[in-house]
């Protein structure tokens, strides 16, 4: 009988052959496995990728609201009666961001939005780090009850106080002011105070008490203690703390009309009244129906109100990030 075909091509050392690679074999399974599922040095190449698609969600998530301001903004009045047209514009019309930035008046309520919320947030961040100093590294009476004071201004709702703080700023002719917000940061009461306090508490308790201590054999006063020792100890707290504040009192607009009363307009403010400021400036009869409806002119507003905070974030973003890393704060 003639032997198979196929059996002539098979080499006479296939089984030694066989044999190596089934040796072989849980070799490769494990480096597979490496490096899909990773080792005790690395992440696989799975967990890499799940991370990765949870951050562009997440990361998509916020920046979707940002990406559909920023293009309808940028949309031509055709593009925007196009329903074609979705997210890449035929053209870039900036004549949506010329309009708001007049309706804005945005040299002037900018400079104010900077002074409104820069100049508090510096005197904010300055006098909580020297009241979390102080009840972090001092014994005194009623230092419970003062604790409980200052975690009372943050549960209590602004709200709240916002009518006896008025009453009595008017009394002592501080509304319409700047004062009406330099004053409560100076005493440790401007927006969100208790949370600064309670930030610099935990730095400075976390700090070791022998540097204090041999600073003071060292002959070291109370005050170079804290300047020199505390102070750049405490570092991050007081970048998580500015930055913080300024984003918080650039966008409080309720506690900032009451206080302000119109005397000075920020851009949060002036965007509040946007139709009516628009109206104002282009009355019935110089546009047409369609630039009054034009939902592009707002977006391109609310994206000039959020520029600075951006510029600001991305200018400080690597000093934020590390100090938020330090401190343990999330933000909110």
């Amino acid at each position: 009988m003639a032997a198979h075909p196929l059996r002539k091509t098979l080499p006479s050392e296939w089984p030694a052959r066989l044999r190596s690679v089934l040796a072989q074999w849980p070799g490769y399974r494990d480096r597979v496995r490496g490096v899909l599922l990773g080792t005790h040095a690395r992440y696989g190449l799975l967990f890499t990728l799940v991370v990765y698609a949870l951050l562009v969600a997440i990361g998509f998530v916020y920046l979707y609201p940002l990406l559909f301001m920023l293009i309808t903004s940028l949309k031509s009045p055709t593009d925007l009666l196009n329903p074609m047209v979705q997210w890449v514009p035929t053209e870039l019309y900036f004549g949506n961001y010329v309009r708001a930035f007049r309706v804005l008046n945005y040299p002037s309520t900018l400079l104010a939005s900077i002074l409104v919320s820069v100049v508090p947030s510096i005197l904010q961040t300055v006098v909580c780090s020297i009241v979390g100093y102080g009840l972090a590294r001092y014994r005194f009476p009623g230092k419970p009850l003062l604790f409980a004071l200052i975690l009372a201004t943050f549960i209590i709702p602004p709200q709240n106080t916002a009518i006896p703080q008025m009453l009595t700023y008017r009394r002592l002719g501080l509304l319409g002011t700047l004062w009406s917000l330099v004053l409560p940061a100076l005493g440790g009461q401007g927006f969100r105070s208790a949370i600064f306090i309670l930030i610099f508490y935990q730095t400075f308790l976390s700090l070791p008490k022998v540097l204090e201590e041999a600073a003071r054999i060292d002959g070291a006063t109370e005050a170079r203690i804290f300047f020199q020792i505390a102070v750049p100890n405490a570092l991050p707290a007081y970048i998580v703390s500015f930055i913080f504040s300024i984003v918080w009192y650039w966008n409080e607009t309720y506690l900032t009309v009451i206080f302000l009363e119109g005397g000075i307009q920020t851009l949060p403010m002036q965007l509040s009244r946007f139709v009516q400021a628009y109206q104002n400036l282009y009355p019935p009869g110089t546009v047409n129906i369609f630039d009054r409806l034009n939902e592009a002119i707002k977006l391109a507003g609310t994206f000039l109100n959020i520029l600075p905070l951006l510029v600001m974030y991305f200018v400080l973003q690597r000093w934020f990030v590390e100090s938020v890393e330090r401190t343990g704060i999330t933000g909110e």
